[in-house]
């Protein structure tokens, strides 16, 4: 079996074309140590291939500022130092210190929030945690269903209630389950919703609560779920909806269908967000811990 490593290279590799492709022959491919000043038809290149990629504008302008600040090293190296900066200069991911340790998973409707909910918890699964999930979208036709088939996949147990209860009362009887079996990980599956819905925000605001009632600290991760496929346009949403949801984290999924994986170095510069996991495929173990480290090395795999 492909190592988290392997499947995260391998699901950036339409991205890693993109960029391959846009570079041409404009940059060399050497390692030797070049001024990056003196060659600005690199650094152009450079410039037109990340904003292909959609790493965005304002990403993109940085990172090629401060790369002509680095000391030494090619423009690929330089590049890739200053991108990795911008995405480990995020806030760490939250320890699991807490019992159970409660993750509501947020987002925009299409976004993989069921599905991502059902690949978290076999992650967990895989690493011995236990698991309980709260069908907590009550409102999106076949949502529980779904949720039940992923749970069952995972071996783990599903709190749900009736088509249009409260999800918020859902996720109460889901903590009581979690903490009365000693639990180790809550994961709640919410309705998807935009943030100009305020009926629906302050639906999220209400889980929080009760969720910070039963269990202190709780929610103790607001992982917000993010299309790769979307790109840019998925951050315009997510401004908004992260202030109004208090994520902390990101999981982007559908990686291996775009060539627009650089959106991963938006969301770290424009955000503010750490990417914990990102989605590289349809099998359960196509969820995978996000690695900045690797992300940039396979962004420029081949040749510069």
């Amino acid at each position: 079996m492909a190592s988290f490593l392997d499947r995260l290279r391998a699901g950036l590799a339409k991205t890693a074309r993109q960029i391959r492709e846009r570079l041409g022959d404009a940059a060399p491919a050497t390692s030797a140590p070049t001024a990056v000043s003196s060659a600005p038809e690199t650094l152009e290149a450079v410039s037109e291939a990340l904003i292909s990629a959609d790493v965005g504008l304002q990403a993109t302008e940085q990172i090629v500022a401060m790369a002509r600040q680095e000391p030494d090293g090619s423009p690929r190296a330089r590049v890739e130092r200053v991108m990795l900066r911008i995405l480990t200069s995020v806030p760490p991911p939250v320890a699991m210190t807490s019992r159970p340790h409660v993750i509501l998973v947020v987002g925009v409707n299409g976004t993989g929030k069921t599905t991502t909910v059902g690949k978290l918890a076999h992650h967990f699964r895989s690493e011995g945690k236990s698991v309980t999930i709260a069908a907590a979208d009550t409102f999106r036709a076949a949502a529980v269903e779904q949720l039940a088939i992923w749970a069952e996949r995972a071996g783990v147990e599903v709190v749900r209630a009736q088509s249009g209860a409260d999800p918020a009362a859902v996720v109460f009887d889901a903590l009581t389950a979690a903490k009365a079996r000693g639990r180790d990980v809550l994961l709640a599956d919410t309705a998807g919703r935009l943030h100009t819905r305020a009926n629906l925000m302050a639906e999220l605001d209400k889980i929080r609560r009760v969720a910070a009632r039963e269990v202190p600290g709780a929610p103790h991760e607001v992982l917000l779920v993010l299309d790769a496929t979307v790109g840019q346009n998925g951050l315009v949403q997510a401004r908004e909806f992260m202030a109004a949801s208090g994520a902390n984290g990101v999981v982007l999924t559908k990686l291996d269908g775009t060539a627009k994986g650089g959106v991963a170095v938006a969301i770290a510069h424009d955000l503010k967000l750490p990417i914990r996991y990102v989605g590289v495929g349809e099998a359960m173990d196509d969820l995978v811990p996000f690695d900045a480290p690797t992300y940039v090395s396979a962004l420029f795999s081949e040749r510069w």
